[in-house]
C-alpha cells in the first residue's frame, strides 16, 4: 500500500540546529512541528508554512 500523497512538502533544508528560541536554524520550525509534520494534514502544514515565512522575516529584523 502506498503512503498518502502530500501536496505540501517539508521545508527541511538539512540544517538541523535548534536555536535559543526553540526554532530550527534551517527551516524555522519548532521541535513539535518537526515531530508532528509526518502526521499533519495539508491544511495544518500550510498554516505552519505561513508561520515560517513570518518567523523568517522576524529573524531578519533582529
Amino acid at each position: 500500500m502506498n503512503p498518502p500523497f502530500r501536496a505540501v512538502l517539508s521545508p527541511c533544508i538539512g540544517v538541523c540546529e535548534i536555536d535559543d528560541r526553540g526554532l530550527c536554524a534551517g527551516c524555522m520550525r519548532t521541535l513539535d512541528e518537526i515531530a508532528r509534520w509526518g502526521t499533519m494534514g495539508d491544511a495544518e502544514r500550510l498554516r505552519v508554512t505561513d508561520a515560517l515565512h513570518a518567523r523568517e522575516a522576524a529573524r531578519g529584523d533582529e
